[in-house]
């Protein structure tokens, strides 16, 4: 856990579990109320439990007052109601996200300026809140904010846009902001991959940044597993959610602000839901409330065991803790309550779409402190309506399934059914966990192992429904949700629950839910079973209270499990997984080329519609970033810098003294900063005289290193030192200097296991700026500005991919003199060349050498291999020797430009012709008065 969890866990116990002001009330009204109510733990997206109560601490208030100090803007006397609503959006009480730091939103975190900057952040979101239905533009705050305070005001304000925050989803009246870095890029090219609400989300928000975006979807429909069916017969017409269904929360709930901004009203779900025994007969209201209590305590006693069980339990289910505690410490049970306790039993594993005997003890409620809150909710109409809003002015191309995904530092190809190739910069994939785990899209370069592995551990399960389209509303009006019992534990999913979609559908709707064991066995029952089942259920119902139940009008069954396009629901956190994976999956790779977004890449809202298309947004967000970078160092190459010869002097400077020396290696980076994941700046350091290669040499080595090296012997005077550098964290750090065998063996391990890139000094780029920045003023006994860095890269710190535990502690040898043996030098330099003031001669400035393929955890990235300058050697695709050169070995081929390949300027005719019009939803019923067409 970090510094910055424990501080905001001090702060607000269960900081997102809190209820929220009603947006269309008055927040100072509201206050005293917010703190005495409560929500529903975990998502129940059946039947609701208990509530439990959360309060602020009574400090709260006053560490948010603008009284304390003169120092601290006053903005109005909201400041309590204001951080309550950012709350909503994610944002702890008083103290700045994980995102923020490492968008330098300040330029010191902590003290009066975070104060000031949360203050103005806040009252920014509740100025959006306040109307979602135009464009929120940061003149309206020059009013409030001190002029000493404006820059504050650029970075919340340019925050909270770029992230998607704020200024989202459908506004009827935009107000271009002004110009900048992120919003004139016309000419990127981003292909987003899956017109789901992540896919729509983040295409909307690249949109409005002035990118082109392309959307390619396998389907001939948008939205993904968000599905509005309209059935119709005998003169009725209602729709009917297929997949996803209910807005879980509305506080905060992107989906009820787009809502809001179509008018569209939104249908709370009424918490009455009777359940019924097999037999047909209600269950005893106090045997239901009797076992409803006994279920919820097992849960709190889970809790408790995985807590005493330490990292244990992350090998245990929840569902061996759940039935071993009910047989253990329950009373002795009847068969009524038996049903019972596995009725609760399928409404969890309903809520999170996994089998419970699959659900890790350790983590399957990780999510739980994030819930937004609030009631839940039906669009009447059917979520299609939102997704039908996203989609409109957005290029979407359909019936293009994704076969192939190739992505380099040229840019991105993505390859489709028929071998058409399309073309971008950058492209987002945003394809459900279930096709990944399937390996039906193959990547090129493959995906880091760390990515795959995550891929593998994390569950995706499964949930099925049946909708039926009845001739008149039988169930009554007065309830929207009803339960049903069942003898056999394995089929204790079936049909156990019903929700009433007449009230939003337009017609008689009903939707029984299949979860668990039954929802897998579903897939292969028959449709007329099925509907058969159903009807059995309800005439055992309502017959015996002299209710005749009809036969349906029109009944379609789902079948997301043999969906090409799904092949599953939703995400769940599998035993062996954790909350991690979420983020895993949610890295880009390839130096900013592919992203990710999608439910199962968010950590804090897995498993829902709004945690989808919140990914979306943050990816955006992060294409943004990235190209930002991209482009500034692109300038910095094409224009150097005038102080670059100061710049390289500060660096060789800092390596006077490094912080950790061993061999020919040596590292500087930040004392206060001792987290693993952040970056250090490592040297390597080669001198004496190159010889021919050992005939002994690795035959593995010999094709790419030998001939590299005789190549290169032309160009540099033997007796030059040359300082070559990359960025990695210090985890990779640490493990590189417990690399045993010598110099040799750390740089092939350097380069090949952990696929770092070495450069030149400018090669480092901005990235690493901020690095360099934060130990000059850290050396200098100053606190380093987060905000910009002393060599004004405009970028901030990048996250390190690796996450891994540190085996190791290594500890901090001097070893000055060491430097590669010629005999082994030949063998394992493999980058020469140097900016940095070093007495190395500059050689060619268009000259390339490529060295190791960048991987999982590479600062760097995969680059694409470009033509040879001089007709080389063919292990050598290019030589620069430059400042900024990139050194790389094995590089991916360069992405060719295939028949078919989108043309930036002009998008090409294109015609899906050769490809399944299997929409993947639905299957037919052999019964006529079932729906006979695939949509």
């Amino acid at each position: 856990m970090s510094e910055q969890q424990q501080q905001q866990q001090q702060i607000v116990p269960n900081p997102l579990e809190l209820t929220t002001i009603n947006e269309t009330s008055n927040p100072s009204s509201d206050v005293n109320r917010l703190l005495s109510l409560g929500i529903p733990r975990k998502r129940r997206r059946g039947r609701p439990s208990s509530n439990q109560v959360y309060t602020l601490p009574s400090d709260v208030a006053t560490r948010s007052s603008v009284t304390v100090n003169d120092d601290i803007i006053f903005i109005n006397k909201e400041a309590t109601s204001e951080a309550l609503i950012a709350l909503t959006a994610g944002f702890p009480a008083d103290v700045l996200t994980d995102e923020e730091i490492d968008a330098g939103v300040v330029s010191v975190v902590g003290g009066i300026e975070q104060v000031n900057y949360i203050l103005i952040r806040n009252h920014i979101i509740t100025k959006w809140r306040e109307n979602v239905f135009n464009w929120v533009t940061k003149d309206m705050f020059l009013h409030l904010i001190p002029p000493h305070a404006s820059n504050l005001l650029d970075s919340a304000y340019n925050y909270l846009v770029s992230h998607g925050y704020i200024n989202f989803g459908l506004i009827k009246h935009k107000i271009l902001p002004q110009p900048s870095s992120t919003t004139t890029k016309s000419n990127l090219l981003v292909i987003v991959i899956g017109a789901g609400l992540s896919g729509l989300a983040a295409a909307r928000q690249l949109m409005s940044f002035g990118y082109k975006v392309t959307v390619l979807e396998g389907r001939k429909r948008p939205g993904g597993r968000v599905y509005t069916k309209k059935l119709e017969g005998a003169n009725r017409v209602a729709a009917a959610d297929l997949g996803g269904s209910v807005l879980t929360g509305t506080h905060g709930n992107p989906l009820g602000i787009l809502a809001r901004q179509l008018s569209y009203p939104l249908h709370k779900i009424r918490d009455k839901c009777p359940l019924y025994k097999m037999d047909g007969r209600p269950v005893d209201s106090a045997v239901d409330a009797k076992v409803e209590v006994a279920f919820n305590k097992l849960l709190d006693k889970a809790s408790k065991f995985r807590q005493l069980m330490g990292e244990v339990s992350q090998d245990v289910s929840l569902g061996a803790a759940l039935e071993t505690f009910w047989q253990v410490d329950g009373e002795p049970a009847n068969p009524d309550e038996m049903s019972l306790f596995n009725w609760h039993l399928a409404n969890l594993e309903y809520a999170n779409a996994g089998l419970l005997s699959r659900l890790s003890l350790a983590f399957w409620d990780q999510d739980d402190p994030y819930d937004m809150g609030g009631d839940h909710c039906f669009l009447p109409g059917g979520n299609a309506r939102l997704v039908q809003a996203l989609a409109e002015n957005v290029t979407i191309l359909y019936e293009k399934t994704v076969n192939a995904i190739r992505y380099g530092s040229d840019g991105v190809q993505v390859v489709v059914g028929g071998g058409q190739v399309f073309e971008g910069d950058v492209a987002l994939c945003t394809v459900p966990l279930g096709v990944l785990k399937s390996g039906s899209i193959k990547f090129n370069p493959e995906l880091p192992q760390r990515k795959l592995d995550g891929i593998k551990r994390l569950g995706f399960g499964l949930l099925n429904k049946v909708a039926m389209l009845f001739p008149h509303l039988f169930w009554g009006t007065d309830l929207d949700m009803f339960g049903h019992l069942s003898e056999d534990p394995s089929r204790r999913g079936e049909f156990f629950l019903f929700y009433s979609y007449a009230t939003v559908a337009g017609g008689p709707v009903l939707m029984a839910l299949v979860a668990g064991e039954a929802a897998h066995s579903f897939e292969s029952m028959p449709p007329t079973d099925a509907v058969t089942r159903v009807l059995q259920i309800l005439r055992g119902i309502y017959e015996p209270q002299g209710i005749d139940v009809p036969e349906p009008i029109q009944t379609v069954c789902t079948r997301w499990g043999n969906d090409p396009f799904s092949l599953g629901s939703y995400s769940n956190v599998a035993v062996g997984s954790s909350g991690d994976d979420y983020d895993i999956l949610a890295e880009s790779v390839g130096d900013g080329r592919l992203f990710f977004a999608g439910e199962a890449t968010t950590r804090r809202y897995p498993a829902t519609m709004h945690g989808a298309f919140l990914s979306g947004l943050r990816e955006a967000a992060n294409i943004a970033h990235y190209a930002t970078n991209r482009a500034s160092r692109a300038k910095v190459e094409k224009n150097p810098s005038k102080n670059s010869h100061a710049c390289a002097s500060l660096l060789a400077d800092l390596f006077r003294e490094p912080d950790l020396e061993f061999g020919s290696f040596s590292a500087i980076y930040t004392k206060k900063n001792t987290e693993d994941k952040s970056m250090a700046i490592l040297r390597v350091v080669f001198s004496g005289p190159v010889k021919k290669a050992q005939e002994s040499s690795r035959p593995d080595q010999q094709h790419s290193n030998k001939l590299l090296f005789q190549q290169l012997q032309s160009h540099f005077n033997q007796q030059q030192e040359l300082h070559v550098y990359t960025l990695l964290s210090r985890e990779q750090l640490f493990e590189l200097r417990e690399v045993k065998g010598g110099d040799e063996m750390r740089l092939n391990f350097l380069c090949e296991k952990l696929g770092v890139k070495l450069v030149g000094r400018k090669g480092l780029g901005p990235a690493a700026d901020d690095v360099i920045s934060s130990i000059k003023a850290e050396r200098s006994k100053r606190k380093p500005a987060l905000a910009s860095s002393t060599l004004n890269s405009g970028t901030s710190k990048p996250k390190s991919a690796m996450k891994q535990k540190l085996v190791r502690k290594a500890k901090i040898l001097r070893n000055n003199n060491s430097t590669f043996s010629s005999a082994n030098r030949e063998k394992v330099v493999k980058a020469v060349g140097s900016n940095d003031g070093s007495s190395a001669p500059q050689i060619n400035q268009h000259v390339e050498v490529k060295v190791g393929v960048a991987s999982s955890g590479s600062p760097g990235g995969v680059a694409t291999s470009k033509p040879a300058v001089d007709g080389g050697s063919d292990s050598i695709s290019s030589v620069n020797m430059g400042c900024g050169s990139t050194i790389n070995t094995s590089c991916s081929p360069k992405l060719n430009v295939d028949s078919g390949v989108m043309s930036r300027s002009e998008p090409p005719n294109i015609h899906g012709g050769g490809v399944s019009s299997y929409d993947g939803d639905l299957l037919p019923t052999s019964n006529a008065k079932l729906d006979g067409e695939m949509q």
